[in-house]
């Protein structure tokens, strides 16, 4: 059931273009149902996980090799699960409404589902191959929803960005998963997770580590990667609100800590993700309170608190890990919401630039609303979740052994900007005197403002029943993540404390730089100079260097001349064959200059196979060219026959047939053959190429031979070609059998350069309608030809003249 709830949104997504066409405004309502489905599905787990249980779900994959397709529900996958599918409904709601007169709105119904079905496959998978595949499925998935509005170079940039960045971390996490299995002997995460000490102890661990936080960092926009997060904002608000404020940019999150009872424990966990989170959280909120633009605000605060949940992921104590659940789902809440309420303000009055709005509450009254109770959620105010997530905070980390004054400061500091950054989006839009604004304002549409009044009123909610919510969710979850069972003492009051002394401040302090962002904005003004020199400025000196060596490398390697092609082939090979060669000794053994069992018709085959090639090169004829050709092919073929390989010499005078008549039907339309003037340099430089790499076959050749014949694939193939496949032809059943896709694959790109070339053909065909001068015909012919680059006057003078004579 898990599995058919995993892969139901990709099967829903190639049928919602379809539904959108003929629900039209009310396609929106009727996808969401898939989404509110799964999400009561999961629900149903709620209490029987609270009790303890866990649910493994497997089926065999690739039995061979012990690898299952195989889903793990516990209480860290099911609160992301009910994240992921809550938040997905409602999305796409709002989606229908954002979008309804665009006219490519079924594309995003796709994108967003296949999105939504990659995401659930992510947090439920218990075998690491599935977990990669489904990693990579979201990056591909959210690139096609982040470049939504493809004819902007904006939206496309963006969207390259995210790709690549999160592209290059999946590589290294399928690098370190694949380690990880390795050393602890299980593809299943499940089984991996309890050998921790194994994993640890290991010489690996530190690669291991490495690897998989690379992966994670990236996902999750943690520093130095977090530039990627803020610029996706170009995409559009419900993609915003999915995968920036709810999901994708927590898949990092959901690694680290399903991976942290096996990777967990050590000061290389400690020390990297508590300093990389604690960075992250602190520059973030620094350069949320400077912007102007609604959705890049909040997207800075997005990335501050995903450094947050780094940081506390990483001191990894139980307090710690409970401030972590517990902010995780007010983070999901306020910030969905909020990120809602930003499109919906763009949507109603085309533009979302704060100090160009103003005095919206009287025009947005709902959305206004809607955007204090999130932004009061997201300031930590009583009594919403919000507050709950802040006091546990602190006490992680005023509690910690790992720089407790240090890691309070950069929390303080960061609590306090985020509130500023909060006070910006939900006072300056809608507070004040109203401000003209590009469209005029009105109240957003039901589909609009339903998801984000539910997520912003949860936030309150949530916080009064903070109690269950420990024992149903918080408890399950970090029972999950420390591997250890733990009771979570979640409350909205624990009584006067220093933990309240440093909320009051912290609100304090908030609100002080909001009253003066204005000045400070102007001071704080020359130190972001320094960040357009940081990662971001690295990454575009990374894209643009690969594409001025691509672009060199393309000048001096793809020249238009066949010849300098096959020079480079031959040059190539034959560097790796004789440096193979030497590394292994090769010259100096008895293998190649052992004697060698040839008989008089053998070699009588031989020699004209050489003549035949001989003749080739020196031939003036065409049609002589291609009959010498044939000779070396048959000959060729006749070897085979005497090596009792029938069926590769049927093929080979098939093709040597073929190839004959083809090329004759084809030289025979071509001018006179001629000499072509070529230096000497050149002809020397051929005749090196040519000798050089025939001699490098012959070792080659030499070499494997003499080796001795152990292979087990052949047994293998000979025992069970008939048993399995019905054939008696080895060769044949391993071609359309064993290696089946392999050759469909084969002749697929075959049929595809044969359509290439047809097209080539007519464009040619229709070009050359028009009548064109024969020399002109013959520069034409010059030009397209690569095999010849030079010609010589007098002989275009002598191919012209002979073209005259023959039409005569």
């Amino acid at each position: 059931m898990v599995l058919a709830a995993v892969l139901s949104g990709f099967v829903l997504a190639v049928f919602a273009p379809w539904i959108n066409k003929m629900a039209r405004g009310a396609a929106g309502w009727i996808l969401a149902l898939l989404p509110l489905g799964l999400f009561i599905y999961f629900a149903n787990f709620i209490s029987p996980i609270a009790e303890g249980e866990t649910f493994i779900f497997s089926t065999a994959w690739v039995p061979a090799i012990n690898i299952n397709l195989s889903f793990n529900v516990d209480g860290l996958s099911l609160l992301f699960a009910l994240i992921i599918t809550g938040i997905g409904a409602l999305v796409i709601i709002y989606g229908g409404g954002y979008l309804a007169h665009d006219e490519f709105v079924g594309r995003f119904y796709v994108y967003i589902l296949m999105f939504m079905a990659s995401m659930l496959g992510v947090v439920l998978s218990d075998n690491v191959l599935t977990l990669f595949i489904f990693w990579e499925l979201t990056s591909i998935t959210s690139y096609m929803l982040i470049g939504y509005y493809h004819e902007k170079e904006e939206s496309r940039a963006a969207a390259l960005q995210a790709l690549l960045v999160t592209g290059l971390g999946g590589l290294a996490l399928l690098a370190g998963l694949v380690m990880m299995a390795v050393v602890g002997g299980s593809w299943e995460i499940s089984e991996l997770l309890t050998r921790g000490d194994v994993l640890r102890g290991s010489n690996l661990y530190l690669p291991i580590l490495t690897l998989v936080l690379l992966g994670a960092f990236t996902k999750s926009a943690q520093f130095p990667f977090h530039f990627w997060l803020p610029n996706a904002m170009a995409a559009p608000a419900p993609v915003s609100t999915y995968l920036h404020a709810a999901t994708m940019v927590k898949a990092g999150i959901y690694l680290m800590a399903r991976m942290s009872p096996a990777l967990g424990g050590t000061e290389a966990w400690l020390y990297t993700v508590t300093i990389f989170g604690a960075i992250t959280m602190l520059l973030a909120a620094h350069l949320a309170w400077q912007q102007f633009d609604l959705k890049r605000i909040l997207a800075y605060s997005t990335v501050s608190a995903l450094g947050i949940l780094t940081m506390l992921l990483g001191v990894g104590s139980h307090t710690a890990v409970e401030a972590a659940v517990v902010f995780l789902m007010v983070h999901s809440l306020y910030k969905g919401s909020l990120f809602m309420v930003a499109g919906a303000v763009d949507h109603e009055t085309g533009t979302r630039f704060i100090d160009k709005l103003g005095g919206l509450r009287r025009l947005m009254p709902i959305t206004a609303a809607i955007a204090v109770l999130a932004g009061l959620s997201m300031s930590g105010i009583p009594p919403f979740l919000g507050f709950v997530g802040k006091e546990l905070i602190y006490e992680a980390t005023t509690k910690t052994e790992f720089s407790a004054a240090l890691l309070t400061l950069v929390g303080f500091l960061t609590n306090g900007l985020t509130i500023t950054a909060a006070l910006m989006v939900m006072v300056k839009p809608f507070f004040g005197p109203v401000v003209d604004t590009p469209k005029h304002a009105h109240e957003a549409p039901l589909s609009m403002w339903l998801g984000p009044a539910i997520l912003a009123g949860l936030g309150l909610l949530l916080g009064l029943a903070a109690g269950p919510l420990g024992e149903l969710i918080v408890s399950p979850v970090a029972s999950a993540i420390t591997a250890e069972e733990i009771h979570a003492h979640v409350a909205l009051w624990h009584g006067f404390s220093l933990l309240l002394v440093l909320s009051a401040v912290t609100i304090a302090f908030g609100l002080l730089v909001y009253w003066q962002r204005g000045a400070l904005q102007k001071l704080a003004a020359p130190g972001n100079i320094v960040s357009t020199w940081g990662p971001e400025r690295m990454y575009g000196w990374t894209v643009d260097g690969t594409l001025a060596f691509g672009r060199w490398q393309t000048r001096l390697l793809q020249s238009g001349y066949l010849r300098n092609y096959l020079l480079i082939i031959i040059a190539s090979t034959v560097g790796a064959a004789f440096y193979t060669l030497a590394r292994y000794d090769v010259f100096a053994t008895n293998i190649l200059f052992r004697p060698i069992d040839v008989t008089w018709y053998e070699g009588l085959f031989m020699v004209m196979i050489v003549a035949g090639a001989i003749m080739v090169v020196l031939s003036k004829s065409r049609l002589a060219a291609v009959a010498a050709l044939g000779v070396v092919g048959y000959g060729v073929a006749i070897i085979f026959v005497f090596f009792g390989a029938p069926d590769l010499a049927m093929t080979q005078f098939s093709i040597e047939t073929l190839s004959v008549i083809l090329l004759v039907l084809v030289l025979y339309r071509l001018p006179r053959f001629v000499s072509f003037t070529r230096s000497k340099m050149a002809h020397v430089v051929d005749i090196t190429a040519a000798v050089t790499g025939g001699l490098v076959m012959t070792l080659l050749v030499l070499f494997v031979t003499a080796l001795p014949a152990n292979s087990r694939l052949a047994p293998y193939f000979a025992e069970t070609s008939y048993l399995l496949a019905h054939g008696h032809n080895v060769v044949n059943v391993i071609l359309v059998d064993f290696r089946g896709f392999d050759t469909m694959g084969e002749i697929t790109v075959l049929g595809l350069a044969a359509i290439g070339v047809f097209g080539l053909l007519k464009l040619r065909l229709e070009q050359n309608t028009e009548p064109v001068a024969p020399r002109e015909r013959l520069a034409r012919t010059r030009t397209s030809t690569d095999v010849f680059p030079v010609m010589s006057r007098e002989n275009e003078d002598a191919v012209l003249a002979s073209s005259k004579e023959k039409s005569l």
